[in-house]
């Protein structure tokens, strides 16, 4: 292709966009009710969510009490979600969904304010409030419709969500064991092992408290370290027969192993607590 043909041919997509523009522009300072959802409408199964969101936005208000307000309410909702603007959609999907409890599309739309919630969940190592929130919503839906086409997943969503939470539980447990705060990330560890008993993450907790354990016990003073030295062996005890099989068994193992070698030097230094 010639150099003149490409310059005609980017002249006339020019002109096309140019005109759009120029169409879209009248649309939106036009009074016409009817004209601008029509033309939201087009633009919506376009894909063009940005301009059916504007003239949707405009109309709304002016099609209180028409049979079409409903869909307009919806279709807003998803330009939003379409967007990825997932706080505003998030936010326009419950509304529709109580103004419009009867509506046969009030389930997908409480479905789709939840599916927004979490895709606004931000990663695990950001606050975790909109989290909560989104598993919240989740749950709200499953209750109400138990056996939408939705459910399975809903579900999925929330055990995502779930594992998150718990991500984030652990790591913060684990950032004391990598400060050498060891005292405060075996109350971490104990605490993350306590309220997430089938986490993912439990059995990597269990084996660096019991790390955790000893080399607390190491720093501690002389008439204190018998105590913690015991503490990390029933640890490993608690560890080894929840994890027989435990990818962390060997270095368990080890430590174990030192802990009792401690144990054992203390009992030679005091013969008289044997």
């Amino acid at each position: 292709m010639n150099r003149g043909i490409l310059h005609t041919v980017a002249l006339f997509c020019l002109l096309v966009f140019t005109a759009g523009c120029s169409n879209f522009q009248k649309l939106l300072k036009s009074n016409d009710v009817d004209q601008k959802y029509k033309a939201a409408l087009e633009y919506y199964e376009k894909g063009d969510y940005y301009r059916a969101n504007q003239l949707l936005e405009q109309v709304m208000p002016l099609m209180t009490g028409r049979e079409e307000a409903e869909k307009a309410r919806f279709y807003f909702a998803n330009t939003h979600y379409q967007q990825g603007e997932y706080m505003l959609s998030a936010f326009q999907f419950r509304t529709f969904y109580e103004t419009y409890p009867r509506s046969e599309l009030a389930e997908q739309a409480m479905f789709l304010q939840a599916k927004s919630l979490y895709n606004d969940s931000p990663d695990f190592e950001q606050d975790q409030s909109s989290t909560v929130t989104a598993m919240e919503s989740i749950q709200e839906f499953l209750v109400r419709y138990p056996n939408s086409e939705y459910a399975a997943e809903a579900n999925t969503m929330f055990e995502a969500l779930g594992k998150k939470l718990d991500q984030k539980a652990f790591e913060s447990a684990r950032l004391y064991y990598k400060l050498y705060r060891y005292q405060s990330a075996v109350v971490a560890f104990t605490n993350f092992l306590r309220e997430n008993p089938s986490s993912p993450y439990s059995e990597q907790a269990s084996y660096l408290r019991i790390d955790a354990q000893y080399r607390f016990a190491l720093e501690s003073v002389p008439n204190k370290q018998e105590e913690r030295f015991m503490e990390a062996v029933d640890f490993y005890q608690s560890f080894i027969d929840q994890y027989p099989e435990s990818r962390y068994a060997r270095s368990a193992e080890q430590v174990y192993s030192n802990a009792l070698a401690e144990l054992e030097k203390i009992k030679k230094n005091n013969p008289s607590n044997s």
